[in-house]
């Protein structure tokens, strides 16, 4: 016998979504699929199945490793559930959601003076 669960409760317990009736209103809007195919909120999904969730400008894609029905602490949900999203996006150049100046690589810390200077002569706030 396997185990199956209500899509909207799954994504809900792995944490994809805040409150449960944030996931089953993904699923009434079409922002759920479970194998290739829009998923209703009382679609049943068990292990093995493959459930895309779109979030915002973002699209999550996990394989269901078990069915569960009680929202699991954060660690733990991790492992209920095999991640295949590609990576995140960076915005580009011709992004509007690009920063204007300043990009800083990851890990770079807080600008020193000298590059808040610069970012600031980039804005245009400092001549």
């Amino acid at each position: 016998m396997t185990v199956s669960v209500r899509v909207d409760k799954w994504l809900w317990a792995v944490r994809v979504y805040k409150t449960r009736t944030m996931a089953k209103d993904a699923c009434t809007a079409g922002r759920v699929h479970v194998n290739d195919t829009p998923a209703k909120p009382a679609t049943k999904i068990s292990p093995g199945d493959i459930v895309e969730a779109r979030r915002r400008d973002r699209t999550v894609i996990y394989r269901v490793v078990e069915a569960i029905e009680k929202r699991a602490p954060a660690k733990l949900a991790a492992s209920y559930v095999d991640d295949l999203s590609p990576p995140p996006r960076r915005p580009g150049p011709g992004d509007p959601r690009a920063p204007v100046a300043g990009l800083r690589e990851d890990g770079a810390g807080r600008p020193t003076k000298r590059d808040r200077r610069r970012i600031d002569r980039l804005r245009g706030m400092r001549p």
